[in-house]
């Protein structure tokens, strides 16, 4: 996000930030894994670049855990799935080891863990809501992903959702109004594609930052680790990347 703040910023463009949805990035293993939790701390050790062609069984991660293979299955990294994992997990954006089956095609990650049942996979909560009945979900830290931890910021891998759009670009009417009718429809539509809607004041309180241009993140150029709404609202919007 740093990257793109410097970018606006040599361009000249002044961004208004809105918050449309919540999005819970999970970890999936095949049902058969006997494992069924994860701390960060232990994910970190599986995915970090140290780990890379070191790392390359369960019980060396933990070693309660099978003594069997573990094929890793993840976000390519041209993502920002990938960026939001490392920065999340390993502790840095874009550090990751490299062993691993990297995709843009999340269907891969499915099919992989299907077929390999020492795998582990991480992808968004809408696609494993659509594969619910073929993999098993790691809670993290002790807490499940679900439409309930991702709203309330209690799943430590919870993220926001959002659009951007040039201040400049909403003086326009019809810019405008097609944001508004964005922000308007966000709470029926989220559910549709597996996001977690908002509640209703904050896309009222989106809506006006909208009507006003205000421009700025709330986030200086980090990705956002389990919050909730109600923290992103009462932050300031700054313009330079903390």
């Amino acid at each position: 996000m740093t990257t793109e703040m410097q970018a606006c910023a040599q361009g000249g463009v002044h961004y208004v930030e809105i918050p449309i949805a919540f999005d819970g990035l999970t970890i999936v293993v095949h049902p058969s894994n006997p494992v069924r939790g994860a701390t960060i701390a232990q994910l970190r050790r599986a995915w970090e670049p140290a780990a890379e062609r070191v790392i390359t069984r369960w019980n060396q991660v933990d070693p309660s855990w099978p003594d069997a293979p573990m094929p890793l299955y993840g976000a390519g990294t041209a993502s920002g799935t990938f960026d939001f994992f490392t920065e999340a997990v390993v502790g840095a954006a874009k550090s990751s080891r490299t062993d691993y089956t990297p995709t843009e095609d999340d269907n891969v990650t499915v099919q992989g863990v299907l077929n390999n049942p020492g795998a582990m996979g991480y992808f968004g909560f809408a696609y494993y809501e659509q594969n619910a009945n073929r993999l098993t979900a790691l809670t993290i830290n002790g807490v499940a992903p679900s439409p309930e931890t991702i709203a309330d910021g209690s799943y430590p891998l919870a993220r926001p959702v959002f659009i951007y759009v040039s201040a400049e670009a909403l003086r326009r009417p019809q810019v405008q109004r097609f944001v508004q009718h964005y922000i308007a429809n966000a709470h029926q539509l989220a559910p549709q594609v597996g996001y977690v809607p908002l509640p209703e004041s904050a896309y009222a309180a989106f809506a006006e930052r909208a009507r006003e241009r205000e421009t700025g993140t709330a986030f200086g150029g980090h990705q956002e680790v389990g919050t909730n709404i109600d923290a992103v609202i009462a932050r300031p919007l700054v313009h330079e990347a903390q």
